[in-house]
């Protein structure tokens, strides 16, 4: 399965219960999400309004430094499994798959799952 294309945020659950009102910064934009794949090699960006982006490149298998949209950095590495990339690390598990014409996040921190759906623009 292929994840390249450019994506924008259609719709988000539970954002306010995981984020606790402490960071905005994601908060009802209309992110872009943009996601170039060449086989194992991924590189993913979120694009956000005022011209503020954010970018993660990663090769499947293999540990990679990435950064949270807060500026936290950390390592992970990413698998796919069942047609779905999966990243999990301390505290938090992420899914991300492509549903027809849309790419699907799963989020789950502390038991708490936020979930952004964003449809294909390109």
């Amino acid at each position: 399965m292929t994840f390249n294309g450019k994506y924008e945020m259609e719709s988000e659950k539970n954002y306010d219960e995981l984020m606790n009102d402490a960071i905005e910064k994601g908060h009802n934009f209309k992110i872009v999400m943009e996601v170039q794949q060449d086989r194992q090699n991924f590189t993913w960006s979120q694009h956000y309004p005022g011209g503020h982006s954010m970018t993660n490149k990663f090769i499947i298998g293999k540990e990679c430094d990435m950064e949270t949209m807060g500026g936290k950095k950390f390592k992970a590495t990413v698998q796919i499994k069942g047609g779905k990339l999966v990243a999990d690390f301390p505290n938090y598990h992420q899914t991300s798959e492509i549903m027809g014409d849309k790419l699907v996040e799963i989020s789950t921190i502390g038991g708490v799952t936020y979930e952004p759906v964003y449809k294909r623009l390109a």
